[in-house]
């Protein structure tokens, strides 16, 4: 009857260990489940802080690219208002022609005739 009670007393010491163990196993998986929910809360709330950083930087690139577009459209459409080149050449040589310097005032006429 010892035998039995010796046996069962081991049988029942293995049981409670192998139980202790399962229950330090369990508790340290949630643990480490609790680690990796944590975790996860701050890279994602990172991760959304960084969208939202880009999401403003890129809101900026399109306001920068309008304000270019209509600027590009300006300019394009003071283009056909100035002079052309040959236009330029052409009013260089009658403004040569012309010599405004060398014509004489009515009055200086006169002043030689006395």
């Amino acid at each position: 009857m010892a035998e039995e009670d010796d046996y069962s007393g081991q049988i029942l010491g293995n049981l409670n260990a192998k139980l202790r163990d399962v229950e330090e196993k369990q508790r340290v998986l949630k643990d480490r489940l609790l680690l990796i929910g944590q975790n996860l809360v701050e890279i994602k709330e990172k991760t959304n802080q960084k969208i939202l950083e880009i999401k403003k930087d890129v809101e900026i690139i399109k306001q920068n690219m309008e304000r270019f577009s209509s600027f590009l459209e300006t300019v394009s459409g003071e283009f056909s208002k100035f002079a052309k080149k040959e236009d330029l050449e052409i009013l260089t040589k009658q403004a040569k022609m012309f010599q405004p310097m060398e014509f004489v005032r009515k009055k200086d006429l006169e002043s030689l005739k006395r």
